[in-house]
């Protein structure tokens, strides 16, 4: 946990997470939930269009990241492995306030019958790594209710602790403001404050149409990752879910 870059494994597994399974609440300009709902089209019966891992595996390859570089596929075994050792860390930590444990929960389950791929880019020098993972459901209903999940425990964790075996991490959360081309999108700054002192921020942008996600992940020391990447992540998805 003291490291300030997570391996690629873990960090593909924070970025599935957050696709498909939890993460902040919509963006504002998604429709307010006591909104009348919409009238029912024909289009709305049509089929939810499926994704194959091989399907997402292709969109992955086909993205570079902000210095032109291809993204070096992660294979679902590691990202599995990420989750596996996610899942036994939440077991056994202590999340204050306890409100916001809700959100780690909703985050270490996949949905049944879901696809995903990943890829990863490190920049050596600012010493920072990027994570996208496009991610899909057989319902898109699925990926909406489990936005909605999150609202209320992204909105009252601003501030909360992940404690495990002693060693604790203190997190602060700030929503970010950057235009992505989804249905319904957000982005959030973390910084994370480590046992040893340290501080590293990982920086988030989700965005989802219908029954597809992406997500993009920047994580390195506080600092080298700002709100100011925003945009270059908001790109890596946007160009995921136009080539879905």
């Amino acid at each position: 946990m003291q490291r300030s870059i997570a391996p690629t494994s873990l960090a593909a597994a924070a970025a599935l997470f957050l696709a498909g399974c939890g993460g902040p609440a919509p963006s504002s300009t998604a429709e307010p939930s006591s909104a009348p709902a919409a009238p029912t089209s024909p289009a709305s019966t049509s089929p939810a269009k499926a994704y194959t891992n091989e399907d997402l595996t292709a969109i992955v390859t086909g993205l570079k990241d902000a210095q032109g570089q291809a993204l070096t596929v992660v294979p679902a075994a590691q990202v599995d492995q990420g989750l596996i050792v996610a899942r036994e860390l939440l077991k056994n930590a202590v999340i204050t306030p306890k409100a916001c444990g809700v959100l780690a929960d909703n985050n270490t389950q996949v949905p049944e019958g879901s696809t995903y791929a990943a890829g990863a880019s490190l920049a050596a020098e600012a010493k920072t790594a990027t994570v996208v993972t496009v991610f899909a459901v057989k319902d898109p209903a699925v990926m909406t209710t489990q936005f909605e999940k999150s609202d209320t425990a992204v909105r009252d964790c601003a501030t909360y602790t992940f404690e495990l075996k002693g060693q604790k991490i203190t997190s602060a959360m700030k929503p970010i403001d950057v235009a992505v081309e989804a249905d319904k999108s957000v982005s959030a700054l973390q910084t994370q404050t480590l046992p040893n002192g340290q501080k590293q921020a990982v920086l988030t942008v989700t965005g989802v149409k219908g029954t597809l996600a992406a997500t993009a992940v920047k994580t390195g020391a506080a600092g080298s990752v700002t709100a100011g990447a925003a945009p270059e992540l908001a790109k890596l998805v946007n160009a995921a879910l136009a080539a879905g």
